[in-house]
């Protein structure tokens, strides 16, 4: 298993993590020996935005037996009502709902505390104006949260957590379709009457939050990768195609600022095929492939940081170069953050030689040469 840095958390996450939505279908021992099988093949992250007694009492009898060796997401705003699950900034079930969390886990502290689920502006103001988020706050400077992380599916969201300067990292929705679509307070409604001509290339939005991240040093942590399983079938697939877990795993872990995907698990296989990314092929991860084929897509002329473009006969991290690159050219001067990232490269863009050998291997026909010779004048 691979671990990465969780932005300025400096939390070592693996790259591969555990969504737990799926808990409660199961019965607890076999839930338990889930959790437990993921944590033996390496995975150290757990999300848990549930509120059900039965998906929290799980997770805890899980990570008690390595209480550290574990990093948990704990939704402060996930209550459970009357049997029901609410999102609530309402102090009267919003503190209960957060200490049950904490007893049901078997534990005085939770990782990363998340603003739970905001994905409007309305909610924004409701959440950040009041008693709620002077209890996230409270929480924060006793240690009971270690961190404090929030939740969205909407990019403009996102990047008003980024603003804050608090907020830590995020838990944002991330695939290949919901890149390219805008953003919306409705997850709802994001593919309704959506078209060929309205399906094109990654929303600058969302492009724009990920700079964001990687600039800032603000991690994002990766949910609904799998689009809850639509990639994987061809007939429900926004793209007319079907992708395979590890090219979508890989697509999420090569965006900017992404330190770990959550997937859902039913079954030990569903993790061992999870896991298998990590010893996974150039082949098995290229979604690039899929994506170029799809009836559906208008990627052109835009890197997606896919890496066909190697090897470089002067080894060049070509799809790195131009990932720096995107990151540096919406500012008006280079970041110094993205600058440092830049002269860290063993080879970089002053070296290439202008063959477009990786030009005939990009699936998106980007004018990589163009680009190495712009990124080298850009870097001086």
């Amino acid at each position: 298993m691979e671990y990465r840095k969780l932005g300025k958390t400096n939390l070592s996450v693996s790259e591969i993590g555990f969504g737990g939505e799926w808990l409660e279908r199961h019965e607890k021992s076999e839930s338990v020996e889930l959790l437990n099988y993921a944590h033996s093949l390496g995975i150290n992250i757990v999300d848990c935005w549930m509120p059900d007694p039965k998906s929290r009492d799980i997770i805890g009898e899980a990570i008690s037996r390595d209480r550290e060796g574990w990093i948990v997401q704990g939704h402060i705003g996930s209550t459970y009502q009357d049997g029901q699950y609410v999102r609530t900034r309402d102090m009267n079930f919003v503190k209960p709902a957060f200490e049950d969390l904490l007893s049901r886990l078997k534990t005085d502290y939770i990782d990363l505390g998340m603003i739970h689920y905001i994905d409007s502006v309305e909610e924004w103001d409701r959440a950040m104006n009041g008693e709620y988020i002077e209890y996230v706050h409270d929480l924060h400077k006793k240690g009971v949260i270690k961190h404090i992380g929030l939740s969205t599916h909407n990019p403009r969201i996102g990047k008003l957590a980024v603003e804050t300067g608090f907020i830590e990292m995020i838990l944002f929705s991330i695939n290949p379709a919901f890149d390219m679509r805008p953003a919306t307070e409705d997850l709802d409604s994001m593919f309704e009457g959506y078209d060929n001509e309205s399906f094109s290339g990654i929303d600058p939005e969302r492009a724009e939050l990920y700079r964001l991240c990687e600039e800032n040093n603000v991690g994002i942590t990766v949910m609904k990768g799998f689009f809850g399983g639509r990639l994987f079938d061809k007939e429900r697939s926004p793209f007319g195609v079907a992708f395979t877990p590890a090219q979508c795993i890989h697509y999420s872990l090569t965006r900017p600022g992404v330190s770990s995907i959550l997937c859902g698990y039913d079954t030990k296989d569903q993790v061992d095929a999870a896991v298998a990314y990590e010893t996974a092929s150039p082949d098995e991860r290229d979604y690039a492939s899929v994506i170029a084929s799809a009836p559906l897509h208008s990627y052109e002329g835009q890197c997606t940081y896919c890496g066909h473009c190697k090897p470089c006969p002067v080894n060049i991290d070509i799809a790195m170069v131009n990932k720096l690159y995107d990151l540096a050219t919406t500012q008006k001067q280079v970041p110094e953050s993205v600058m440092e990232h830049y002269r860290a490269l063993s080879h970089n863009a002053s070296e290439c030689i202008g063959c477009r050998t990786c030009e005939t291997r990009c699936p998106f026909n980007v004018k990589i040469a163009d680009r190495m010779k712009a990124t080298s004048e850009l870097f001086s």
